[in-house]
């Protein structure tokens, strides 16, 4: 999952089969029966499943965790790990700044992920995508920057390659170098697709433009899209993802936890959370968690897995909600395998429309 202003990390950053999911949904609902398929990761040869598992919380200590971290919350990690690719949830997003590694740390998202990984291969193979970021610092310049935060990257992981290479988010300068830098990991087979994230329209269609000069796509950008986020709707991210065949993956698509239903004005989240969803926006927020929640019932579905199928349904999209424990993962499974309605989709979008959105990371408009 990106960093995000409305996450407050980036000032502390200084931030092969699914199984079929039943419904007890009535007759007139939409339910789509069968395998879920996979989908390309834009024009690369990536598949990836239509919802992966955000690890920014694995390790961290900037934002989530309540600034700490400690061997209950470890195995609550590694269990969300294992249920997700339980569940058939096996796309798991991560970077080098989720953790304690900007700060000095041992433990980062990079290094737990490839515990786990290893852990889970001595049962046998283990079926899993890997997507992660080079972070834009400014002191990091060119091409080589790029594959040299990814080698090590990859040493934390335990990976020779990984499935998804991705720029964190646009550099202060020197972005055509970083492209660059994606263009020659690929061609060194260190990673299978190369995207970006928190890129503006005209910086994702440079983006593309460069890399397709070396015939390599642009599969990814990586924002923040929720419904109550809607942003890349209204700065032309969303379309210009769909006219140039980019997938586009949706961080925070439940708003940090507060589009599930689980806190109320009365019980706002805890730590930097708090200081974006406090009880006053949580109050105006009720008279669409309490419709989320309507239509939820009436697919036997929870508000989480409704806001998660309502953003699949944009078509194009992939989320990857963060998972702090195997039955938030286990949870995210259920919005597969089913449909909301169109005049759903439209209802929650009109809903949503009435309140203003939260604040994001700011060079998103770069």
């Amino acid at each position: 999952m990106a960093l995000q202003a409305c996450g407050l990390a980036f000032g502390l950053l200084h931030r092969r089969a699914t199984p079929v999911m039943k419904s007890m949904a009535s007759d007139d609902v939409s339910i789509i029966r069968g395998v879920e398929e996979k989908v390309k990761l834009g024009g690369s040869e990536v598949k990836v499943t239509k919802l992966g598992t955000g690890a920014w919380s694995w390790g961290d200590t900037t934002y989530w965790n309540e600034f700490q971290w400690d061997d209950r919350k470890l195995k609550a990690a590694k269990a969300a790990f294992n249920a997700s690719i339980d569940s058939g949830i096996n796309f798991i997003d991560t970077a080098e700044v989720y953790g304690s590694w900007i700060t000095g740390g041992a433990v980062n998202s990079e290094t737990l992920i490839g515990s786990f990984i290893k852990e889970r291969q001595k049962a046998g193979p283990v079926d899993v995508s890997v997507a992660t970021k080079f972070a834009a610092l400014p002191w990091r310049l060119g091409r080589r920057s790029v594959v040299s935060a990814l080698k090590n990257s990859l040493a934390r992981l335990e990976l020779s390659s990984v499935d998804l290479y991705q720029l964190h988010w646009p550099g202060i300068w020197g972005n055509e170098g970083y492209i660059d830098g994606l263009g020659d990991a690929v061609e060194m087979g260190l990673v299978k697709a190369v995207g970006v994230s928190n890129y503006s329209e005209r910086r994702l269609r440079d983006a593309y433009t460069r890399l397709k000069a070396r015939r390599i796509p642009l599969a990814s950008n990586q924002v923040n899209y929720s419904l109550i986020y809607r942003i890349p709707e209204e700065n032309g991210v969303k379309a210009a993802c769909d006219d140039l065949g980019v997938t586009l993956i949706a961080y925070c698509p439940i708003a940090q936890g507060a589009l599930t239903g689980k806190y109320t004005p009365e019980n706002p989240p805890t730590g930097p959370r708090g200081r974006i969803y406090t009880p006053e926006f949580l109050t105006k927020l009720k008279p669409l968690l309490d419709r989320i929640k309507d239509i939820g019932q009436n697919y036997g579905k929870t508000s989480t897995q409704v806001v998660l199928n309502w953003l699949i349904c944009q078509e194009n999209v992939v989320p990857i909600p963060g998972a702090k424990n195997a039955e938030q993962a286990a949870e995210f499974a259920g919005a597969l395998g089913w449909k909301l309605k169109d005049w759903e989709i439209e209802e929650l979008r009109k809903v949503a429309s009435s309140k203003e959105p939260v604040v994001g990371f700011p060079v998103e408009k770069l």
